[in-house]
């Protein structure tokens, strides 16, 4: 039976904690990438922004189509197995890219092989992780690792804009290629599934948990959660809020930022700057979101991390100009509103479908923002290829996000006896 660990001694779900997070940032530097590719792509090949976007547009839906069934494979082979095969599909997958010649070859690369790897090593990882391995600081750990996802920019987009520009993009991608490479057998010789696999209880357990149960078909299991939760007011509204979040972020701005800088004069280097200091206002910002989460209202918080970056978005136009002090200004806003919105929506979550439910049916909801983010990655490639600038998605982004903060307030209001499974409460924690 697993015992507790010692007062003194590290707990190994720290350690769990700190490779997933290394993990996830590995994987959020890749997803990056095509927003310092379009324009050298663009150059070589004469592809038009549109086509580039198709395949970015792929890998979007796959990133978040997988989601559901990622939980499925890591109960079938461990967490262990399935974050160093995803890595080494990863590795393989992008070194690749740096021989494709046709559109299709980066539709099938990019789109499907990456996005299907990264989408193995989502935030359900990170929810899956911490469910596992901690009953105290869940909305911290929680918080962290959600930042990891956009602190990936902070890293890598910095290194690869300026490799980009001084020795061309293949480079760069092998630069990316590389570290996952070299994270896969890391993660294979230290990662562990459970606590009980280290004879320990979970982080700040206070009795020794159940033993893990293994029922039928999981990907049947996450099949039979969508036809529960497409039932449910309260599932479209937070599939729905969270569409306009991926839509607002990942897809447009981590796709179109730097192009729509370079149309207006700003270099690469200095362009890919802005995103990387998204990264570290977004550490800050989504940690602070986990804190606020468990001491206000969900809902409202939603409310206006929709509503302050819609009008954020609204007037972005106007922020780009030689100085770029606008688009500073902006970045740092945009940073601590980037996924601020995670910890409030896994809490909204986990209160109206339960403890038990939570896990897979975010895993459809998080589908959802990346089916939006490939809504916008495409359309805003469509738009500036017909239109020549990105005003329109700029604007159109804005609004959404403005109904999306209505939607928002409009969760749980109304009761639903075959989905709800704890009433929404102000200020309750999660």
């Amino acid at each position: 039976m697993p015992e507790q660990v010692r007062p003194n001694k590290l707990h190994y779900g720290w350690i769990a904690a700190g490779l997933t997070f290394v993990t996830l940032l590995v994987a959020a530097g890749i997803r990056s990438a095509p927003g310092i590719m379009m324009v050298p792509l663009e150059g070589e090949f004469g592809w038009s922004r549109a086509t580039i976007s198709a395949a970015v547009s792929v890998n979007l839906i796959l990133y978040g189509l997988m989601a559901p069934f990622a939980a499925a494979v890591m109960d079938r082979i461990g967490l262990r197995r399935t974050m160093a095969l995803a890595l080494a599909v990863l590795a393989l997958g992008v070194a690749a890219t740096t021989l494709m010649a046709a559109p299709w070859h980066m539709v099938l690369l990019w789109g499907v092989v990456v996005g299907g790897g990264s989408g193995t090593i989502a935030l359900v990882l990170g929810a899956t992780v911490v469910s596992r391995w901690f009953d105290a600081y869940r909305g911290t750990v929680m918080g962290v690792l959600s930042a990891a996802t956009a602190t990936g920019q902070l890293v890598f987009l910095p290194q690869m804009a300026m490799m980009v520009e001084h020795w061309g993009w293949r480079e760069a991608v092998i630069l990316i290629a590389a570290a996952a490479a070299i994270l896969a057998p890391v993660i294979w010789l230290f990662m562990r599934d459970r606590p009980a696999d280290m004879g320990l209880w979970p982080v700040g357990a206070t009795q020794a948990p159940p033993p893990a149960m293994r029922g039928g078909n999981p990907a049947v299991a996450a099949i039979m959660a969508l036809k529960d939760g497409m039932g449910s007011r309260d599932f479209w509204l937070l599939a729905g809020t969270f569409f306009v979040c991926g839509l607002s972020t990942n897809g447009l701005i981590g796709t179109h930022l730097v192009p729509a800088c370079f149309d207006h004069g700003i270099p690469e280097v200095k362009a890919a700057g802005l995103l990387a200091a998204m990264g570290i206002f977004d550490m800050v910002g989504t940690t602070a979101s986990g804190w606020l989460s468990d001491r206000w209202d969900s809902r409202k918080l939603l409310f206006w991390y929709y509503g302050l970056r819609g009008l954020s978005l609204i007037f972005l136009d106007l922020a780009f100009g030689p100085d770029v002090f606008g688009l500073w200004l902006f970045a740092v806003f945009y940073g601590l509103d980037w996924i601020a919105t995670v910890p409030p929506t896994v809490k909204l979550t986990t209160q109206v479908f339960g403890r038990e439910k939570a896990g897979v049916m975010f895993g459809w909801i998080f589908a959802s923002h990346q089916v939006g983010a490939a809504t916008a990655a495409f359309l805003a490639g469509w738009i500036r290829t017909d239109l020549g600038d990105y005003w329109l998605a700029f604007v159109a982004a804005g609004l959404a996000c403005l109904v999306a903060a209505a939607m928002s307030m409009m969760i749980g209001r109304k009761s639903e006896p075959d989905a709800v499974a704890v009433p929404i409460a102000e200020g309750e924690a999660a």
